[in-house]
Formats: C-alpha cells, sequence, structure tokens
C-alpha cells in the first residue's frame, strides 16, 4: 500500500464512521460508577518506508494505565476545543509531536473502557523522520507496529481476562517487544478491518 492509498482508505473510513456513537464496549455502561470520563487519542499513521502506527509504551509510575501501550492522549479538558485539539494538545504534552506536523483526517467512533473513560480516537497522517522527545513523566518510549501486521487477519488474538468480577475477552496485538491490549488493541482491530474492507 503506498501513502496515497492510506490516505486515501482513511479519509473513507472516517466519512463513514458515526461521531460520538460507542463503536466498542458498550457492555461496559452498567459496569462504571458514574459516567465515564471524555477522553481523545491521537492514531497518528506514519508516511515511511514501511508504514505503520505510532504508539507509546506508559512509565510504570503512573496512577492509570502504567506501563501499558496506549496512543498519545487522555482527558478532554474544558479549554480543549473539542476531541482533536485534546489530541493533538496530549500528543504535544506526551511525545513532543508538533500539530503542524500532523495532517488530522478525523475521528472514529468512540470506545469505551472499563476505566471509566470514553475514548474518541482521531486520526491523523505524520510525516517519516520526525524526533519525538517523550516526557519522561508520562511516556517510557515510542515505537512503530507495521501496517503490515496491521493488516493481517491473523495478527490479534481474543485472551480472556477477569475485570470486576466479570470474564472479558480482550484484542492483542503480536509484538516482539510489547504487550499491546485493551482499548488501543480494539482500536487497532477496529482500524484494520475497515482498512481491509476496502482491499
Amino acid at each position: 500500500m503506498t501513502p496515497d492509498d492510506l490516505h486515501r482508505r482513511l479519509s473513507a473510513i472516517v466519512a463513514a464512521e458515526q461521531p460520538g456513537w460507542i463503536a466498542h464496549g458498550t457492555e461496559l455502561s452498567d459496569m462504571l460508577d458514574g459516567p465515564p470520563i471524555p477522553a481523545a487519542v491521537l492514531v497518528p499513521f506514519v508516511l515511511d518506508d514501511p508504514l505503520g502506527v505510532l504508539l507509546t509504551k506508559r512509565t510504570a509510575h503512573l496512577n492509570k494505565h502504567a506501563g501499558q501501550v496506549s496512543f498519545p492522549g487522555g482527558r478532554i479538558d474544558p479549554t480543549d476545543a473539542d476531541a482533536k485539539a485534546a489530541a493533538l494538545r496530549e500528543a504535544s504534552e506526551e511525545i513532543a509531536l508538533d500539530s503542524s506536523q500532523v495532517t488530522v483526517l478525523g475521528v472514529l467512533s468512540d470506545f469505551l473502557t472499563g476505566t471509566g473513560f470514553r475514548i474518541t480516537p482521531v486520526i491523523g497522517l505524520i510525516p517519516a523522520g520526525l524526533a519525538f522527545l517523550p516526557s519522561p513523566n508520562e511516556v517510557e518510549v515510542v515505537f512503530d507496529l507495521p501496517l503490515s501486521v496491521l493488516l493481517d487477519p491473523d495478527a490479534p488474538r481474543l485472551r480472556p481476562r477477569e475485570v470486576g468480577g466479570r470474564q472479558r475477552d480482550f484484542w492483542v496485538w503480536p509484538h516482539p517487544e510489547h504487550y499491546i491490549w485493551g482499548a488501543t488493541a480494539a482500536i487497532l482491530v477496529h482500524l484494520a478491518r475497515a482498512l481491509r474492507a476496502q482491499e
């Protein structure tokens, strides 16, 4: 797939999404103690050779999601104009990604998490060769998941896990160094299916 092909397919995906609709996690609604917290993540596709999607591993000392693989992102603050603004702000704070380097294509439907967040994924394209500066308070490392892995229908696996006394299945993506699961993995599965549907 060429960068132009990826741009075209991702643009078609966001055009077909239903912003504000929950694409994943509706079964978690009755498990939450209160209304979910609005959050946004930037899903940055890197226009490199090979193409890939950028991910981060959070530092081990954080109160929430410590050591987990995620996209740059976090809570939508009252000062953020929308989910896009929040995702770009968080990416700047976490890995020093200059928002002027991001071509924002749009948003996906929301993903509800068992930890009480309602995440809006923001799809963007970034050029190759950018230097990232991970915030030592938040991010341990920045890495890519190759697009070839994302497009492989046999790559993600469902794994059982107990949450709140209930058994649930979680998606897990293969990576030689990092364990990619939870909402991040679910967003990747959603995107992978939509990208393959256009082949």
